[in-house]
């Protein structure tokens, strides 16, 4: 049963219903062995925590920074700042050193801790331009630590100020102060069209979500939950909370690029994933399907087949399978699909909820027929994740992001914008006034941005608003619909579609190498760089018939007419990607204006 408390006490409410069972798996940075936390040893922890900031003088409300990827003690430095009242703004670990100064400096943050070298190398040089820092705290113990730095110490000398919980009557005090209305975490947002602005979450807002969560995503004690999205992405950390109201074990996954091998070393029953994560499933999977013999293909064409019927055209729609047709999917699942979960590390599947991007027809129908319960959502930072998802055992639709929650209202405006209004949206943006104002209705509805529609209940979403493309000829274009459906083709990495006043469609694409280099040994295309391969014609002719082939639903004018091949990926460096790797479309633009104008020359 769901415990629903203030963030504050959740951990400690938790560990007196469960005590010494197993609460986290984890590994140390750099490490190979998974180790463990119970419940009672994750209570004891975050209490020293709480000491330990009281003794630096960190305040109630007051914000605390963390620039991390997962780990432990991220966990720990979140429960531990909201026992003591704090704020915590989680930093994504990629995050370059303007961005860290530009949020440091916007909530005037006093004690940051950081992950690895590379972050604790990014804070010290940011350093002397942050005049409201003080202390730098170090979550791995293997960091060098610049000579001359006395503003910097280890997590485990920082926790040495909390040993004995000296000032533990203060604590619970502040236990007993906490309230709805207190700020739990500002986030900043990815920044796609400019600054990012940090999103006030309140405890009232967590408590809201995760009750309504908890009615149509269902997690249990018995859940094996692996967080491998950033802690500092809403999604996840929506997700990690739930999962411990829950009573879930957390399976604390470090190194994003790990998460494959994670899965099958440890067995998760539940992950939420954004839709990339399964693209790269589905072309593992099907590349490895065509590569085999074609009996093999075909028998796995055939079991694709039995599981779309049994599990779309049947359950998705609330209808019973007919015997036969249940029998035969049964003895499928049993071997063959059990076999490719099984090479997953998903042995014991649950539920995977899926939000952040569109997620291709092609790759969702896929997952629900091998097996799995993919639960497509959609939310917002400033919604605190979920707006709306498939609920299980309800009915559901192959491109719908779900019903709305408990407690939500969907409004679509005559401009076709989703408007939402509930207990979990914010309040507004930290310091940002005029944008705060200019987010919400007159009537307190909030603007996500988001172009969609309702049909029998179910949320749709077709594109962002700000993202619609018109061309020259007066045609609307959804770039990231178009970009989606292109993605699952194993041959592309990343593809961003242009249109914007253009007279026809065009898109950069950065082909998935590795493939794309075998393909040109096993057909005698000669090359000796990524350069090569993408001037080469017979390359450009093959990327074109496949592109064809996924684009012919489109409407002719939403068809891709022309495209460059790039050498090397869109970078986060180059600001052409946000921390959540989303495109800057701007950026983007500025950067490859050569490559795109030569694509509509004589056009």
């Amino acid at each position: 049963m769901q415990t629903v408390s203030h963030l504050s006490v959740l951990i400690h409410e938790q560990a007196k219903k469960y005590g010494d069972r197993e609460v986290m798996i984890y590994k140390d940075f750099g490490g190979v062995e998974w180790k463990s936390y119970s419940w009672n040893g994750f209570s004891d922890t975050v209490k020293v925590v709480s000491n330990a900031l009281l003794n630096l003088g960190v305040r109630p409300q007051e914000n605390v920074g963390i620039f991390s990827q997962n780990c432990v003690q991220y966990l720990f430095t979140d429960f531990g700042a909201w026992g003591v009242r704090a704020v915590t703004i989680p930093f994504y670990a990629t995050s370059s050193e303007q961005q860290i100064q530009f949020m440091v400096n916007d909530a005037r943050v006093r004690i940051l801790f950081v992950g690895e070298q590379e972050q604790y190398d990014k804070a010290h040089r940011i350093f002397a331009l942050c005049h409201t820092l003080e202390r730098i705290v170090i979550f791995d113990r293997s960091v060098r630590i610049s000579n001359h730095d006395p503003h910097a110490l280890y997590f485990d000398d920082f926790l040495k100020l909390g040993e004995g919980l000296p000032r533990q009557s203060e604590v619970e005090t502040l236990y007993g102060e906490a309230n709805g209305d207190d700020l739990a975490n500002i986030l900043y947002t990815s920044g796609t069209t400019g600054d990012s602005k940090g999103v006030m979450l309140s405890h009232a807002q967590y408590m809201a979500a995760l009750e309504a969560n908890c009615r149509c995503v269902p997690l249990t004690d018995r859940d094996r939950v692996l967080n491998f999205l950033p802690y500092a992405h809403i999604f996840e950390k929506g997700w990690t909370l739930l999962s411990l109201t829950e009573g879930a074990t957390l399976i604390v996954n470090t190194y994003p690029q790990e998460v494959q091998k994670s899965m099958r070393e440890t067995h998760p029953t539940s992950m939420c994933a954004v839709p990339r994560f399964w693209e790269k499933v589905y072309n593992g999977v099907m590349e490895k399907i065509e590569s085999s013999g074609s009996l093999k293909r075909k028998m796995f064409r055939n079991a694709l087949a039995v599981g779309r019927r049994h599990n779309i055209e049947y359950l998705s729609r609330g209808r019973r399978p007919p015997m036969s047709l249940h029998l035969e999917y049964e003895m499928i699942n049993s071997t063959l699909f059990s076999l490719v979960r099984k090479e997953l590390g998903l042995t014991n599947p649950n539920i995977f909820p899926t939000a952040g991007a569109a997620i291709s027809s092609h790759v969702e129908e896929f997952v629900h027929s091998i097996g799995l319960n993919m639960l497509a959502g959609y939310g917002l930072t400033e919604s605190l994740a979920t707006v709306s998802c498939n609920h299980l055992g309800k009915p559901y639709t192959i491109g719908s992001v779900g019903y709305p929650i408990h407690s939500i209202s969907v409004r679509i405006s005559d401009e076709g914008e989703v408007l939402l209004k509930g207990p979990t949206i914010t309040r507004g943006y930290y310091n940002r006034e005029e944008q705060t104002k200019a987010s919400f209705t007159e009537d307190g509805y909030f603007r996500t941005g988001d172009a969609g529609y309702m049909k029998d209940g179910e949320l749709y979403l077709t594109d962002r608003i700000k993202d619609l493309f018109k061309t020259s000829n007066g045609k609307y274009i959804a770039p990231q619909m178009i970009e989606s459906k292109l993605l699952v083709d194993k041959y592309i990495d990343q593809i961003a579609i242009i249109a914007d006043q253009r007279n026809f469609v065009s898109a950069l694409i950065i082909p998935e190498y590795p493939l794309l280099e075998e393909y040109a040994r096993e057909h005698s295309i000669a090359f000796s760089s990524r350069e090569d391969l993408c001037a080469n014609e017979l390359i450009y002719k093959m990327m074109m018939e496949r592109i064809a082939t996924l684009q012919q639903q489109l409407a002719h004018y939403e068809q891709i007419k022309r495209f460059t091949l790039l050498p090397h990926h869109f970078s986060m460096e180059r600001g052409e990607l946000t921390n959540t790797l989303k495109i800057k479309r701007r950026v983007l633009n500025e950067n490859y204006k050569a490559e795109i104008d030569r694509m509509y020359e004589e056009a």
